[in-house]
């Protein structure tokens, strides 16, 4: 009678837990995310120059003008006539904390349009205007 104690022939039951299949599931995952994440990537198709400086960091979310080289002018994904955008761009911008605009031409756009679209910016009140282009040798 007395006190429960394991006979001397009785294993003792192990408690581990056998992570075999939590990792089986992360590397599906991970293979998962490997595959989509460059299906993600939003924007315009461009062809962008590449130059030798570095870029410029941003703390806010960057305003971005897309010209193709066709000459069509997008902001985002919506386009926009370049008779229109001086008066959008005011509208836009007038909630907006960072005054900074941000213009990604192709590199076969036609200059006047890249200029006029700049022009157009500026008049609209916006002087900070940077442009995007790749590093160079990134391709």
């Amino acid at each position: 009678m007395g006190m429960n104690s394991p006979s001397r022939g009785s294993r003792a039951s192990l408690s581990e837990i056998n992570i075999t299949p939590l990792v089986d599931v992360m590397l599906v995952l991970l293979i998962i995310f490997m595959v989509t994440a460059p299906m993600m990537q939003q924007g315009l198709e461009i062809d962008l120059p590449e130059v030798e400086s570095t870029g410029v960091s941003t703390n806010d979310k960057p305003f971005v003008l897309t010209i193709k080289k066709n000459g069509r002018l997008y902001i985002g994904k919506v386009e926009v006539q370049a008779k229109a955008l001086r008066k959008k761009i005011k509208a836009i911008f007038k909630t907006r904390k960072n005054k900074q605009v941000y213009i990604k031409a192709d590199k076969k756009a036609y200059y006047g349009a890249v200029a006029k679209a700049m022009g157009e910016v500026r008049a609209a009140g916006i002087s900070n205007i940077s442009l995007i282009s790749l590093p160079l040798g990134s391709r």
